[in-house]
């Protein structure tokens, strides 16, 4: 066991203010400084808390085996009960886009409040329309029209149906290893058995085998757009990707099989870069070629981008712009509004005028509070340089993360663009078994004593996830990196 570990107590003991750990040798990782004390908490007794979660709130995920009772956030930290101090690399689930109580959304939404908190788009009131328009000019192409709504849920349950009621078809398709999230209709397009019930779910819903260059049956080295690539070994020829090909006949098979007698299909759903499914990347070009083949059926393509919009990819502001191609549909959340329930869907003209045929509207989607935060996350966006720091600082964890992964045995994967990244853990690096569920648990834990938050994810929880607010720095990332090496240091010797 290292020494980093014996004295772990010093970090705890360190967190009781807001000030930067200060370490009392070599081996201690210092945190990076941050100026911002907390309020004194004065809420309810943390065993309060847990008595009224097991009581009076539905069963949920609850993360560690002490949860956290979190007080307060700054930007990308924040703060429990006693005024300890963690490096959120994990935004509330990929939600928080540019800082914790940025000032400027904060300020925003206090201006609105002062003059109108709700009123439904049955009036009109010009937050929503500033906000809109001003949308809609991040959108590529003649993707023009938006809908407003609460969260990605409930905007994916409306591409469903609108690209059923555009193409006067009922099949869609997704990939396995998705999640579009968990209602009643997306349960059957979230393909991923962990957050799916026993119940019917799914009616004209299609999966196709998942494209994942690491997992999956085909895939290499030179496969997935990524400063990180996958140590499998790769035949592609220069400039082609087979397995590529491979996957999207898989898709081929698909509609050759599982679809009416035709092949016509309502939509096909993909994420840019998989999120709850572990930060899986797709072959180059397999979302341009299975685009091209649902359009040339009748069916329109809708990119999921709940997770990787607004610049999180780097590159580009949307993630599906990494891919080359311009959806007919866009649905997201979480970033949009930093935290604050809000949601769209953006489309075409043409598409959005089929949900014209019955009345429409949406008690809470667009109001004016949601529309005042909505545009001043778009002006931070701007002004901060959050889709540059993301490209910068995120490129640089990925390669940092890479050579830790030459270094221990148990990182089988490093992948993402930008700050969307996932750390596959692994038992074996050639078999590619998943790391178990006992030591996988214990890095996690051991991460969150010593001051850092990530999340986990994929099919069998064996992938840290990684998706900070689009402030962190690059000290904040040496930062992260010496405690994941430590942490995994600590459970594994």
């Amino acid at each position: 066991m290292s020494l980093f570990c014996r004295s772990i107590g010093y970090v705890r003991r360190a967190y009781a203010t807001a000030a930067s750990v200060k370490p009392s040798s070599v081996s201690q990782i210092e945190m990076p400084p941050c100026d911002f004390t907390p309020d004194k908490y004065t809420g309810p007794s943390y065993e309060e808390a847990l008595r009224i979660r097991k009581g009076s709130l539905f069963p949920m995920l609850t993360y560690y085996k002490k949860p956290l009772m979190l007080h307060q956030g700054y930007m990308q930290w924040l703060f429990d009960m006693d005024g300890r101090r963690y490096l959120d690399l994990f935004g509330g689930i990929v939600t928080v886009s540019v800082g914790h109580c940025h000032p400027k959304v904060l300020a925003a939404a206090g201006a609105q409040m002062k003059k109108l908190w709700h009123t439904t788009n049955i009036y009109l009131h010009p937050a929503v329309h500033e906000y809109a328009e001003k949308l809609a000019a991040k959108m590529p192409g003649n993707l023009k029209v938006v809908m407003f709504a609460n969260s990605g849920s409930e905007a994916n349950d409306m591409a469903i149906h609108l690209a059923r009621l555009h193409t006067g078809v009922f099949e869609i398709v997704s990939t396995r290893n998705a999640y579009h999230g968990a209602s009643p209709h997306l349960m059957g397009l979230t393909a991923l058995n962990t957050w799916r019930y026993n119940v019917p779910t799914g009616f004209g819903i299609h999966q196709t085998m998942n494209p994942d260059p690491y997992r999956g049956p085909w895939g290499g080295a030179r496969c997935r757009d990524s400063p990180a690539q996958t140590g499998r070994s790769c035949d592609c020829p220069s400039g082609q990707c087979a397995a590529c090909d491979m996957y999207v006949d898989q898709f081929e098979d698909v509609l050759r099989f599982s679809v009416p007698k035709g092949g016509r299909v309502a939509g096909f759903f993909a994420e840019s870069i998989q999120g709850v499914g572990g930060s899986v990347q797709f072959p180059k070009d397999y979302l341009k070629k299975t685009f091209q083949m649902v359009r040339e059926r009748g069916g329109v393509c809708i990119s999921d981008e709940v997770q990787t919009g607004f610049g999180r990819t780097g590159t580009h502001y949307w993630g599906f712009e990494g891919h080359g191609v311009i959806p007919d549909i866009v649905t997201m959340a979480k970033g949009i509004g930093n935290g604050f329930p809000l949601a769209a869907l953006v489309t075409t003209p043409e598409i959005a005028a089929s949900y014209a045929q019955a009345l429409h509207f949406n008690t809470f989607g667009g109001n004016p509070m949601a529309s005042a935060v909505g545009s001043a996350v778009l002006d931070v966006i701007e002004e901060d340089g959050c889709q540059q720091t993301s490209h910068e600082v995120g490129t640089y964890f990925l390669q940092e993360l890479d050579k830790l992964r030459d270094e221990i045995d148990i990182i089988g994967d490093v992948r993402g663009k930008g700050l969307m990244i996932g750390v596959e853990m692994v038992k074996n690096k050639e078999t590619r078994e998943p790391l178990d569920a006992e030591t996988m648990g214990a890095i996690w834990e051991k991460t969150k004593d010593m001051g850092l938050l990530v999340g986990k994810g994929g099919l069998y929880g064996n992938v840290f996830r990684i998706k900070p607010p689009m402030c962190i720095t690059q000290a904040d990332v040496n930062f992260a990196l010496s405690v994941i090496r430590e942490a995994i240091v600590c459970v594994t010797s």
